[in-house]
């Protein structure tokens, strides 16, 4: 396929999902573009696959931990922190491409209010487990 024919398939703008900390997902449409995706997630963009699931792509901020964002959702392998965006994957042509109507509606339910709170019970338990460290390691210090 041509660059010319690729450059005609990409979607200008692409509707999909933007999630913020401890905030239900928010449907937007925005520019595609990699200004515009790093404007989002506050800075360089990575993607993040979720397990079982070929059809979307997670665009987080690459260096989230390193930043110390805020702790935003547990995706099963990895907590994500800062705002991120959830859009199709367009493998075909290497790129991105707008939600489906059926995906934005499933993704709204997998990062609804339940998401929130079952990844605040996990972030509780580490900082638990956590202190209860510190303080063998202190304890076998004395």
């Amino acid at each position: 396929m041509s660059k010319r024919r690729m450059i005609l398939l990409k979607e200008e703008y692409i509707k999909g999902l933007l999630v913020e900390p401890n905030k239900l997902p928010k449907e937007i449409t925005f520019k595609n573009d990699l200004e515009t995706k790093q404007k989002l997630v506050k800075g360089y963009i990575e993607c993040a696959y979720l397990q079982n699931d070929n059809d979307v792509v997670l665009i987080v901020n690459e260096e989230h931990k390193i930043l110390g964002m805020e702790w935003n959702r547990d995706i099963g392998y990895d907590i994500i922190g800062g705002p991120f965006l959830i859009v199709g994957d367009d493998y075909e042509n290497g790129d991105f491409k707008s939600l489906t109507e059926a995906q934005i509606l499933k993704y709204k339910i997998k990062f609804g209010k339940e998401s929130i709170e079952r990844t605040n019970r996990k972030l509780n338990a580490i900082k638990i487990e956590i202190a209860l460290n510190r303080n063998r390691i202190y304890e076998n210090e004395r």
